[in-house]
């Protein structure tokens, strides 16, 4: 007597579906990740801890040879002023982040920091994470 039944049970599995999922993934953050990183110079910026911001309306760069940068534009100090307002003219709330490269003079830091409350600009100031 022959008790074996008709139906038998494959077992193998079908990875098409995993691998349509990881191309999937691969090709989103492959998209996405160059939206996240910011227009800026390759400065080394001081450690220090606390949060970061992903809003940037508009930045300035100190490099360690004094050399200004308003979102990758390199301007002279007597300039810095106007393309600042010029590049945040029209917002509601103007932030200004400022990007000093490490080592660079503290008065070169309170030069920007004093145009910005001239002009009443919120200033974030950028570092690298500890």
């Amino acid at each position: 007597m022959n008790l074996r039944g008709r139906n038998k049970v494959s077992a193998e599995f079908s990875m098409s579906s995993m691998t349509d999922i990881v191309f999937l993934l691969l090709v989103f953050f492959l998209l996405t990740s160059p939206a996240i990183t910011p227009d800026a110079l390759d400065l080394i910026l001081p450690k220090a801890k606390g949060k970061s911001t992903n809003v940037q309306k508009a930045s300035v760069s100190i490099t360690k040879d004094g050399a200004y940068y308003v979102n990758k534009e390199r301007v002279t100090e007597y300039t810095l002023e106007k393309e600042l307002i010029s590049s945040l003219a029209g917002q509601e709330e103007p932030t200004l982040i400022l990007r000093a490269e490490e080592g660079v003079p503290i008065e070169d830091a309170v030069f920007v920091l004093d145009i910005a409350n001239r002009n009443h600009f919120k200033v974030v100031l950028a570092v690298r994470p500890n």
